[in-house]
C-alpha cells in the first residue's frame, strides 16, 4: 500500500529494511541554519538521508524570488536520484516541528509527481517517545535515475495580480494572525498580507500531541475558513512557500484535493514595492 499524507512511526519502523522504503530527515532552524544538520548528526532515524532547507529544497535567491525559491526542477530531480530514491520508491519524511519542513519535501516530490512520499506523522517526537530506534551512523546512497513529471501545482505573483482584478482563487495564508495582520514581521521587510488573503496558521493543524488531527476535523475546519470555495481553487502561501505546504498536506489529509502553493510566497510579494499589501483581518 502506498502512502501519500501521512504514515506512522510504528510503521515506518517494520520498513526500516525495506529497500523499497526511504527515509529523509528535513529538520530546520530558520534562526540557526546549521542546527538541522548538527541534530542529525547527533542521532537520526536509521538509513535516513538528510535533505538541508536552504541547500537541498531551495534555489538561487535573487531578490526577487522570495527567501527559499524553489530550485530548478531538474535540479530536484537529480538530487532526488542521488539520494536512491526512483518513482516507485516509498519515501518518508520527518523533521521535529510538527512537519513544518518535512511537508516541503512532501510537497515538492509531488510537484515533480511523485506520490508515494508521506510525512511521518508526529515526527522526530513520536519516533524518540515510541522507544524506536536511533543512529549516528550515515547511510551511503546508491544513487538511481528519478524520471519527475512537472506537474501544475504551483502559481506565480502575475497569476496572483490577475486574481487581484478577477478574483477566481482564494489565498489562504499560512502564516500567524500576528504577522497576516501586519502587527509583526520579525523576518521580510514589510509587514501584512495579499489583498483578498484569509488566514489559517499552520499548527492549528496538530493536535495536542503534534500529529495532524483527524482527517474530519481538518474538513471541518478548513471548510469553515474556505467558504464554499472548493479545494481547486485555493492557493497557499506564508513567509516563503515553506509552512504552507503543511496547510496543503492538511487539505490532502482531509479530503480536500487539488488546491495549489505560490512558492515564492509574501518574502517574494514585497520584493516588488508596487505590489499591494493589506493590513488587518481584510
Amino acid at each position: 500500500m502506498a502512502h501519500t499524507t501521512l504514515v506512522s512511526a510504528e510503521e515506518t519502523a517494520a520498513h526500516l529494511n525495506d529497500p523499497q522504503w526511504i527515509i529523509c530527515d528535513c529538520r530546520h532552524d530558520l534562526a540557526n541554519h546549521s542546527a538541522g544538520y548538527r541534530a542529525y548528526r547527533s542521532g537520526h532515524i536509521p538509513g535516513a538521508r538528510f535533505l538541508h532547507l536552504d541547500a537541498d529544497l531551495s534555489g538561487p535567491k535573487t531578490g526577487l524570488t522570495g527567501r527559499h525559491p524553489l530550485p530548478h526542477p531538474a535540479t530536484f530531480c537529480l538530487r532526488v536520484g542521488a539520494l536512491g530514491i526512483a518513482n516507485d520508491t516509498q519515501v518518508v519524511t520527518y523533521d521535529d516541528t510538527g512537519g513544518a519542513y518535512a511537508a516541503r519535501l512532501w510537497w515538492m516530490l509531488r510537484w515533480v509527481g511523485h506520490t508515494r512520499v508521506a510525512v511521518l506523522d508526529g515526527g522526530w517526537q513520536a519516533w524518540t517517545r515510541a522507544g524506536l530506534p536511533v543512529t549516528v551512523e550515515q547511510p551511503v546512497a546508491a544513487p538511481t535515475n528519478f524520471d519527475g513529471r512537472l506537474q501544475p501545482m504551483a502559481v506565480d505573483s502575475a497569476q496572483l495580480l490577475t486574481n487581484l482584478q478577477n478574483p477566481t482563487a482564494l489565498v489562504l495564508d499560512a502564516r500567524s494572525s500576528d504577522r497576516f495582520r501586519g502587527e509583526h514581521e520579525p523576518l521580510d521587510p514589510v509587514a501584512g498580507h495579499i489583498p483578498g488573503a484569509v488566514n489559517r496558521f499552520f499548527k492549528l493543524n496538530l493536535d495536542a500531541n503534534g500529529r495532524f488531527k483527524a482527517p474530519g476535523v481538518l474538513k471541518q475546519e478548513f471548510s469553515a475558513v474556505l467558504d464554499g470555495h472548493g479545494p481547486e481553487a485555493i492557493v497557499h502561501q506564508c513567509g516563503s512557500g515553506v509552512t504552507a505546504c503543511h496547510n496543503l498536506l492538511a487539505m490532502e489529509i482531509a479530503g480536500l484535493h487539488g488546491s495549489r502553493l505560490y512558492p515564492g510566497s509574501w518574502s517574494e510579494w514585497v520584493s516588488d514595492r508596487r505590489r499591494p499589501v493589506a493590513t488587518g483581518n481584510a
